[in-house]
């Protein structure tokens, strides 16, 4: 099937590693333009060269495709830059996925003030800003995607903060869904449950065995192991590509049918 981004532009935060790498690199593997994002100018720039060279990136890689932009998405100012940029490199934006890393890990009792406000900032009020800066500028056939979790239906116990941000920030997905619907501009959300990536390793390792915590939980999911990040960016870039041009407002579960519910 022809996912139709060829040449299409799209914005991707939190991508130097993670979820948001993985769906940088499947949408660059389907010949769209991606300009990402993280807080380091470093890891910015290593995730560019990896993914300019790389053969998941299609044949010659993502050379002239790829370009990056060190941010916070706490910053009010990074919405406007990371769309004027995207534009600057690129000629156009059609699209951007919002990732952000994880808040701190926690029991209600552990976290402090001090962690709310900071996951606040970035994780629930920068996605908010990045999503309203892209509708104001999208126009028909633009999606704005959140990369969310599996706490939105079903809260993970020991990460009480992302429990407390994530359903939030998928009713504001839905909210800007039928807000922009009538021009033709799609919101979608992406819930992630057990991918093996750093952030999922280190909540295992939290419960002093790893390995352990690892088997318990893939006993819990039907297909019985962890996703991969490939899996999870594939399932993200046909979301936001023209294939999908008559899904919105929905939240989709990329977790191996560990939820509960339909």
């Amino acid at each position: 099937m022809d996912l139709g981004l060829k040449d299409r532009v799209y914005v991707v935060t939190g991508a130097t590693r993670g979820l948001g790498r993985a769906s940088a690199e499947a949408l660059l593997a389907e010949g769209a333009k991606v300009l990402i994002t993280g807080r380091e100018e470093k890891t910015v720039a290593d995730a560019v060269a990896e993914l300019g060279a790389g053969t998941s990136a299609g044949e010659g890689g993502g050379a002239g495709r790829v370009a990056g932009v060190a941010s916070d998405n706490a910053d009010p100012g990074t919405p406007a830059r990371l769309i004027a940029e995207a534009r600057a490199r690129f000629g156009g934006f059609d699209g951007i996925l919002i990732s952000v890393g994880g808040p701190a890990p926690g029991f209600a009792a552990d976290n402090t003030d001090e962690q709310w406000a900071a996951a606040f900032d970035t994780v629930f009020l920068g996605a908010v800003r990045l999503a309203r800066a892209a509708a104001e500028t999208l126009t028909e056939g633009g999606v704005i995607g959140f990369v969310l979790s599996g706490s939105v239906h079903e809260p993970i116990p020991g990460l009480t903060i992302s429990n407390g941000l994530r359903p939030g920030l998928a009713g504001f997905a839905k909210s800007l869904a039928n807000d922009l619907g009538p021009r033709g501009v799609r919101v979608v959300g992406l819930l992630p449950s057990r991918i093996d990536t750093d952030r999922v390793r280190s909540l295992d390792a939290l419960s002093g065995d790893a390995d352990a915590a690892r088997a318990a939980n893939e006993a819990a999911i039907p297909l019985r192991r962890y996703g991969t990040p490939e899996e999870f960016g594939r399932t993200a870039a046909f979301l936001l590509s023209p294939a999908a041009s008559y899904l919105t407002g929905l939240m989709l579960p990329v977790d191996g049918g560990a939820r509960g519910g339909f």
